[in-house]
């Protein structure tokens, strides 16, 4: 049986490294140009080059993401950029406007291509029509229900792919449609500028009445009408599977390595779980709490059961849940001294109560009472952004490992 493939974020080279260190099976990520995520660190072509040769050694498939809708001034551009990016070992390029697929297939006329969800491909005879037009895999507008992939499955040739979101932000808009924050602040969300208009808090003013603000409340739930739960469909992995999905994909390329590393390794789990025993499977609580320990709004499965609800939205804050912080990353470790050369990412304090969490591990707890600085001198805290420090280990870790400590500390 061919395993559902988990597609991770990679916002930056650090974070291709980390989603294919804690298993994901390919990754997504930008260019400096036409790119949907134009505030992420996304890579140079030289990164690119690096991190496709480590994703492609370990077995690692890499998409590169052109999925605007363009407008004149990019056709130009773009036309360079793809002709320095030829020579990219890159196993899809995910695309939403047919003239820059036109331009791809020009460059490259083997190249594979993915339709991007920003193209809003909600039936079986648009997906018919793309496959016409060469396109192997589409990513599934986030407004369809298992009932209509299945029936898009059913409909379609074997050899076309369907993938589809499984965590991450929803938009409050349909797949590919927003304007509001090109209309409000003139950052345009189909060429990867969008504000989150949808996350901000609204009121009611009278035209006559300028400066008297009127809460726009329902049933005092508060007043961000348009702020969607996060997606999160890591407890429906068979259901993903049965409809027929080939690849489950995390939105997050805006997020950080904890985040990634969390994510990616909590679904791995779940599906390697799946596929060991798909008539025995049952679904672990751990994994879900491990989900609930990076920075998250509340959940939602979206549009896969049914049409979304009040229940499905936050109408009291646009702000995230963090119980944990993300304080340190392994950079080696000594087997005989059980000493870790760690990377700090935020404060820690002798005496502090941590988790420390791997690749296709299960995280351990202990209290760190041995902290030493880079020339080994012992130090009671930690304060200094990417200071390096020597940590003592009470159970063996490896490179890239991760630290985390509940906020209460």
């Amino acid at each position: 049986m061919d395993k559902i493939e988990l597609l991770a974020p990679a916002g930056d080279l650090e974070k291709l490294k980390t989603a294919v260190d804690y298993g994901a099976d390919a990754v997504y990520f930008g260019g400096e140009l036409f790119s949907l995520r134009a505030g992420a660190g996304n890579l140079t072509i030289p990164q690119m080059e690096e991190g496709i040769a480590y994703a492609h050694a370990r077995n690692v498939r890499c998409y590169l993401t052109l999925n605007i809708f363009a407008h004149n001034e990019d056709i130009l551009p773009l036309e360079d950029y793809l002709i320095k990016i030829k020579a990219l070992d890159i196993d899809a390029f995910i695309v939403s406007d047919p003239g820059i697929m036109l331009m791809i297939r020009e460059v490259m006329p083997q190249a594979e291509i993915h339709l991007s969800t920003q193209a809003n491909m909600t039936n079986y005879k648009t997906a018919r029509f793309w496959q016409q037009q060469g396109v192997k895999r589409i990513v599934l507008a986030r407004e369809l229900t298992f009932e209509e992939i299945r029936l898009l499955r059913q409909k379609l040739p074997e050899e076309m792919e369907l993938e589809a979101f499984v965590q991450g932000a929803m938009c409050i808009s349909y797949s590919g449609r927003c304007l509001l924050s090109n209309f409000m602040i003139e950052r345009d969300a189909n060429r990867g500028q969008c504000a989150h208009p949808c996350r901000w808090k609204y009121a009611l003013v009278e035209e006559q009445r300028p400066g008297e603000y009127y809460p726009v409340e329902e049933d005092e739930r508060g007043t961000y009408i348009l702020n969607s739960r996060d997606l999160c469909m890591i407890e429906h992995i068979p259901e993903l599977v049965s409809a027929g999905v080939a690849s489950a994909k995390i939105e997050g390329r805006m997020k950080s390595s904890f985040y990634v590393a969390t994510i990616v390794g909590a679904y791995r789990k779940a599906i390697d779980a799946y596929y060991e025993d798909p008539q025995r499977y049952v679904f672990r609580e751990e994994w879900m709490r491990e989900l609930k320990k990076v920075s998250h709004r509340e959940f939602t499965t979206g549009f896969y059961f049914n049409q979304p609800t009040n229940k499905d939205q936050n109408y009291q804050t646009s702000a995230y849940t963090r119980e944990y912080s993300f304080i340190g990353v392994v950079r080696s470790y000594d087997p005989d001294t059980k000493m870790a050369v760690v990377e700090q990412r935020n404060k820690m304090t002798v005496g502090e109560e941590i988790e420390v969490f791997g690749p296709y591990t299960d995280y351990f707890s202990q209290k760190l009472e041995v902290l030493l600085d880079e020339e080994g001198n012992p130090i009671e805290s930690a304060p200094h952004p990417q200071q390096i420090l020597q940590i003592k280990m009470e159970r063996p870790v490896s490179e890239n490992f991760m630290l985390r400590k509940r906020k209460e500390q």
